[in-house]
């Protein structure tokens, strides 16, 4: 350890009474027996505060922050199949097959793994009740694997191996019921039938010291994806200087979501101006009440909204049943309902009517959402606090479309200071997540104060992939070695890069001030932090449990800079 300033495993042989050392090698180490050396070692004048920080790696700081699988116990089991790894940590519970399920086995203090074909959001109370979610389709970037990595849940995606059929689960030919015990490493995606032993290394009284010492050394901001007051509090008590991303339409599921996805339904199902109109009006409510929790929480730290960005046939029921209770609700005939769903049904709706499309065709919409949030803008200033807002329009192409907005976002906003006698300041900015908003950065900038590259959609539409049905083709690619990882879960530097690095340079060309981050799925890839920095960006933004790790990748691609130069 004095010579090499590490622990180091030592190999060595006696042969006729005689001592041979044969090699030494640095020793493998838990995340937390890494924390413990680094920090010792730091305290013994053995190595230096930045390599500390360098000690650590982004896979071993994520192991502090999840309940994980006991790694001894774990060898002593064989995995039965292998999804993809959604959701990091470990859990262990029995099959609940719905949402309901999981919600009574919860309610019971029961611990319990969802199991299910793919998730929507309609199960997302499910989902937040169930200790781990298995889901037979999906991707990286799937509806359960987004929302599991969010919570910081565990979650194994894109599992061929498990079929649903009736009340019953075969998973790699053996049958299972509701109520059968399976574990789940969600680090790895491994999937077993026995129960495996479970292990939490968060307390640790050094993790503290240790990201002071992160924070030290990081030059590039942390933010964090979050749409809701809790796992705002969540991401600022892990260390978020503020949210990259906040998605307006996660209020329509999960808690208290029945009342406004029923005023959203109204306005989806609307067939006049008028009818949509008084739908927004009711709404809207709803919208300033969701974001003035959350901009309270962050209180004098920036919380960037995107308007309404998915399609909107995701918040209209599909199956009869339930498409005839909505119709019973509105007092309508289930025929006419029907047909008016039907008629929203797009051939590709990734690229259809969502994002900064949907305020154009009906510029109600965002004057609606434009109104709520600067409502709760002035609101909350009027109690002196200090929210700093932030805009973000999403799916832009061109210039013209965010002067469109503007101009309607301008006049709300002198309505609403007129209103509350209470003048405020925001931000106007846009998602770059198609190539050609990229290529044309240059433009945009003369509207947009800042851009916040959404590497989801922009790795979709590069590689020409859909996030959400692309896994056994990706799965093929990366086996044939067609393509070196699949890239919504590594980011491609080669193209998505290269378009990221325009955006920035075109962006900043035009305004020297620009203000760039990442708010998709990458911005917690610490194996992307470095790219990120080099690029320019100013901060990354990522699920409130994955911000640790985000703030340590950046401290490391900081020092790896300092060292190059010297």
């Amino acid at each position: 350890e004095k010579n090499y300033h590490d622990m180091l495993d030592i190999e060595f042989t006696i042969q006729d009474g005689k001592l041979y050392m044969l090699q030494c090698r640095v020793g493998k180490r838990t995340g937390v027996a890494a924390l413990t050396m680094a920090i010792d070692m730091l305290n013994e004048g053995l190595i230096d505060e930045s390599e500390v920080v360098m000690r650590i790696s982004p896979a071993q700081l994520d192991e502090l922050l999840h309940p994980i699988l006991d790694a001894s116990d774990e060898k002593n089991h064989k995995s039965i199949a292998t999804g993809l790894p959604a959701g990091p940590g470990g859990a262990v519970g029995i099959i609940a097959l719905s949402s309901e399920k999981a919600m009574e086995y919860c309610d019971a203090k029961v611990k319990n793994i969802l199991v299910r074909e793919e998730t929507n959001p309609e199960d997302v109370e499910g989902m937040r009740a169930a200790d781990g979610i298995l889901t037979a389709r999906g991707g990286m970037t799937s509806h359960a694997a987004l929302v599991a990595r969010g919570w910081g849940k565990c979650c194994v995606v894109g599992c061929d191996a498990v079929k649903i059929e009736g009340d019953t689960v075969i998973i790699a030919g053996k049958t299972f019921k509701e109520g059968d015990l399976l574990s789940l490493n969600g680090s790895k995606g491994y999937v077993y039938d026995e129960e495996v032993k479970m292990i939490d290394a968060t307390e640790n009284p050094l993790f503290q010291k240790f990201m002071a010492l992160v924070d030290k050394y990081r030059k590039m901001g942390v933010r964090t994806n979050a749409d809701n007051p809790a796992d705002a509090q969540k991401a600022i008590d892990f260390g978020a200087e503020g949210i990259g991303l906040f998605r307006i339409e996660h209020m329509f599921y999960g808690e208290n979501s029945e009342v406004p996805l029923e005023k959203l339904r109204n306005m989806i199902l609307a067939d006049t101006l008028e009818a949509r109109v008084a739908a927004l009006a009711e709404l809207e409510p709803y919208i300033k009440e969701s974001a003035k929790g959350t901009l309270k929480v962050m209180d004098g730290k920036p919380l960037t909204f995107r308007l309404m960005d998915p399609p909107l046939h995701e918040f209209v029921p599909q199956t009869e049943d339930k498409q005839r209770e909505v119709a019973k609700a509105r007092g309508i005939e289930y025929e006419k309902l029907h047909a008016r769903i039907e008629n929203m049904h797009e051939v590709n709706p990734m690229m259809g009517l969502r994002g900064v499309r949907l305020g154009i065709i009906y510029p109600e919409i965002t004057e609606t959402q434009f109104r709520a949030l600067f409502s709760a803008t002035a609101e909350l200033k009027k109690e002196g606090k200090n929210p700093m807002l932030e805009i973000m329009v999403p799916l832009t192409i061109n210039a013209a479309e965010l002067k469109h907005q503007k101009k309607v976002a301008d006049r709300v906003k002198k309505e609403v200071e007129a209103k509350y006698n209470m003048p405020f300041d925001y931000k106007f900015g846009t998602m770059i997540e198609i190539p050609r908003a990229a290529l044309v950065a240059n433009q945009i900038a003369e509207v947009a104060e800042f851009f916040s590259f959404g590497t989801n959609d922009l790795t979709q539409m590069t590689f020409g992939f859909s996030r959400d049905d692309v896994n056994a083709i990706v799965k093929t690619y990366v086996d044939e070695k067609i393509i070196p990882a699949d890239p919504f879960n590594s980011f491609d530097r080669e193209c998505v890069g290269e378009l990221v690095k325009i955006g920035i340079e075109r962006g900043r060309s035009t305004r020297s001030n620009l203000k760039c981050g990442v708010c998709g799925e990458h911005g917690g890839d610490p194996t992307a932090a470095e790219f990120f920095y080099k690029a320019g960006m100013n901060y990354v933004s990522c699920s409130p449990f994955r911000v640790p790790v985000a703030r340590l990748a950046a401290a490391q691609a900081a020092i790896k800079e300092d060292r190059e130069k010297k």
